[in-house]
C-alpha cells in the first residue's frame, strides 16, 4: 500500500459517508410545477412538444395540484392557453375580469389556501402577433406603452388571489412599475418574481406551441431580441437583474436554467434577494428524448440537472420535471 496521508475517496466509500458531507441539498419544496391551462373542452389537452405534460380545464386542477402537495412541493405556476379569438393587437383581453388566468387563480386558492400561487405577467398568450408587449405603428415593441397594461394585468392577478406575480416580459422598468400600482391598490404583500435575466434562447419553442403563441406568431423562432437578453452578454444581464432589486423585485429568475448557470452563480454573488431559475421547455425535452432513446438514464438526469441549478446557487427553481422529481427525492 502506498504511503498516502490524503486520500479523499475514503469520505465517498457509502452511501452514510455520502450523505454526511452532501453539500448541495433539494427538496420537493424548492420545485416549482408549471401548469398549462385551457379555455375548452375542444382545445387539445395534448401537448405534443412536452410529452407528459398537458393542457388543463380548471376543474381538472385540484387532483394535479393535490398530488403535488403530497410530494411536499408547494407552488405553482400557471400559464393559460388561450383561444384564438381572444388573442388581439393590443392584448385587452388580459384585462379582461373573467380571462383564464384570473378564473383559475381564484378557483385554485378558494380550495388551496397556502397554495403558492406564481402567475405570468406578460402579453404573448394574449397578442396576436405573439409578442410580449403592444407593438407602436412602426411593428416594434413599445416599452414604455406595456407598462401600464403590465401593471393592470398584475393587479388583477393579485386580487384573484396570486402569491407572486412575475413578469416575464422583460420591459424596462415594468418591476417599479407594477411594485409602485400593487403598493398604491394595498397589495403590498404581493411578491415580485422578476424573470430579471431572460435570454433570448431557442430552448422555448415547446413552450410556445403549450401556450399557443406559436400559432398567434406564426414562428416558433419569433424574434424577441430586442427586449430579451443576449446569450453572449453576462454583464448586460446583471445590470437588467440588478436594476429589478432596485424597483422592488421580490426575487430574481434566470431563464433558462441548465444553459445559463454561470449567470446564476454571479447572481447570487451580487445580491442577498432569492435568486430562482427555470428549466425550460427546451431543457426539459432534451432530456425527455435522449433518454427515450436509451442514451441517458433520465431519472439520474433529471436529478443532475436540478442539483446542478441549485449548485450554481438558485433556492427554487421552476421544472416539468417537478413531480417526477419529487418522487425521486423520497425514495
Amino acid at each position: 500500500m502506498f504511503p498516502l496521508p490524503i486520500r479523499p475517496r475514503r469520505a465517498r466509500l457509502n452511501a452514510s459517508q455520502r450523505a454526511l458531507l452532501q453539500e448541495t441539498r433539494l427538496h420537493p419544496s424548492q420545485l416549482v410545477l408549471p401548469l398549462f391551462i385551457r379555455e375548452s373542452p375542444g382545445q387539445s389537452p395534448a401537448i405534443d412538444a412536452l410529452p407528459d405534460q398537458q393542457r388543463y380545464l380548471i376543474e381538472e386542477l385540484p387532483p394535479i395540484i393535490t398530488q403535488a402537495l403530497s410530494k411536499g412541493i408547494v407552488a405553482v405556476a400557471l400559464f393559460p392557453c388561450l383561444l384564438a379569438d381572444k388573442k388581439t393587437p393590443d392584448a385587452a383581453h388580459a384585462l379582461d375580469p373573467d380571462t383564464l388566468i384570473l378564473r383559475a387563480t381564484r378557483f385554485l386558492r378558494q380550495r388551496f389556501p397556502e397554495l403558492i400561487i406564481i402567475t405570468d405577467v406578460a402579453l404573448d398568450p394574449y397578442t396576436s402577433h405573439g409578442h410580449d408587449g403592444l407593438l407602436d405603428s412602426k411593428g416594434q415593441v413599445d416599452n414604455d406603452a406595456t407598462l401600464e397594461i403590465l401593471a393592470q394585468q398584475a393587479l388583477l392577478q393579485a386580487q384573484a388571489g396570486a402569491t407572486w406575480v412575475a413578469p416575464s416580459d422583460m420591459m424596462d422598468g415594468r418591476v417599479k412599475f407594477i411594485r409602485d400600482t400593487l403598493d398604491q391598490a394595498g397589495y403590498t404583500q404581493t411578491c415580485i418574481l422578476s424573470y430579471s435575466a431572460k435570454f433570448a434562447s431557442a430552448f422555448y419553442g415547446p413552450f410556445r406551441n403549450a401556450i399557443g403563441s406559436d400559432t398567434a406568431a406564426g414562428t416558433l423562432a419569433l424574434d424577441k431580441k430586442t427586449y430579451q437578453l443576449p446569450y453572449t452578454n453576462p454583464t448586460e444581464a446583471l445590470r437588467d437583474a440588478l436594476l429589478d432589486v432596485e424597483e422592488g423585485a421580490d426575487a430574481l429568475l434566470v431563464k433558462p436554467a441548465g444553459h445559463y448557470l454561470d449567470i446564476i452563480f454571479r447572481l447570487r454573488q451580487l445580491t442577498h434577494l432569492p435568486v430562482a431559475a427555470y428549466q425550460v421547455s427546451g431543457e426539459y425535452l432534451q432530456i425527455c428524448a435522449t433518454a427515450q432513446a436509451g442514451w441517458i438514464d433520465r431519472s439520474q438526469a433529471i436529478l443532475e440537472s436540478l442539483y446542478a441549478i441549485r449548485r450554481a446557487g438558485a433556492q427554487f427553481i421552476l421544472t416539468y420535471f417537478a413531480l417526477e422529481a419529487a418522487a425521486l427525492l423520497k425514495e
